[in-house]
């Protein structure tokens, strides 16, 4: 029974999350959210009490995605600077396989306080667009402290600011239409740019600035792939298997 309560509830965090992304949290209804997840209205109630509750446990699955995969690569070993790239590209991939991410940043900019924000939204449970800026700005900090990054001499609030603006920028394009493989190779351009701006000379080439997932220790760097990976499932679990099978490059 309790395997199936749960079963229940990922269904309309699901749903939910594919409905705020669709619709925008203040359109998206509970019927509609309970109808595609193919559950009563009543079994919905029984889980959440209310649509704020429901966009809460949203923003929640968005940020434990986000937690497990810079654990995923922290625990593989990935340099900071590395990692950071890889987190950017997880990102473009997640925002169109799982809808809890795009629809979290739905969400914390509906619903998030703001001066400027329409009368009445309720501030957001969670600020996934701050937990995402302080991801990327913890990488980049951590690269720093590691030496791959100067700490000084190259202006280093100008380069954070410039890195968080790029890793911004990657929902804002994806919201434009583009195709996955489309946003995916703007990231890596992007990188391409942006590297030679983080790292003196030579260095900028121990970076892999493509999508890719390998196995164990190559985690790191070595071949490039020359289409961005693919990962069975969606979310950390594929992507899980995926860097422990090395799927996506060719060896």
């Amino acid at each position: 029974m309790q395997e199936r309560s749960e079963r229940t509830r990922r269904r309309l965090v699901h749903a939910g999350a594919e409905m705020f992304h669709r619709n925008g949290y203040a359109n998206a209804t509970l019927g509609e959210i309970a109808s595609a997840a193919g559950v009563t209205k009543g079994a919905l109630y029984f889980h959440f009490a209310s649509k704020d509750e429901l966009a809460e446990a949203v923003q929640q699955r968005g940020c434990a995605l986000l937690d497990d995969w810079v654990r995923l690569l922290r625990e593989a070993g990935v340099s900071p600077l590395q990692a950071l790239i890889d987190t950017t590209h997880w990102l473009t991939r997640t925002l169109f396989e799982d809808p809890a991410i795009p629809a979290s940043f739905r969400i914390t900019k509906e619903c998030g306080p703001a001066p400027r924000g329409p009368v009445g939204a309720r501030p957001a449970v969670l600020d996934f667009h701050g937990m995402w800026i302080s991801a990327v700005s913890t990488l980049l900090r951590s690269a720093r402290d590691a030496g791959e990054v100067p700490a000084s001499g190259r202006g280093w609030e100008s380069a954070e600011a410039l890195v968080v603006a790029v890793a911004c920028g990657i929902e804002v394009m994806s919201g434009t239409g583009m195709s996955h493989w489309e946003l995916q190779r703007k990231v890596e351009a992007l990188w391409v740019v942006l590297l030679p701006s983080l790292v003196a000379g030579d260095g900028v080439r121990e970076y892999r600035t493509a999508a890719r997932a390998v196995a164990g220790a190559d985690l790191s760097g070595g071949q490039r792939c020359d289409e961005p990976a693919e990962y069975p499932g969606n979310g950390v679990r594929g992507a899980a298997d995926a860097v422990r099978s090395g799927a996506g490059c060719e060896r």
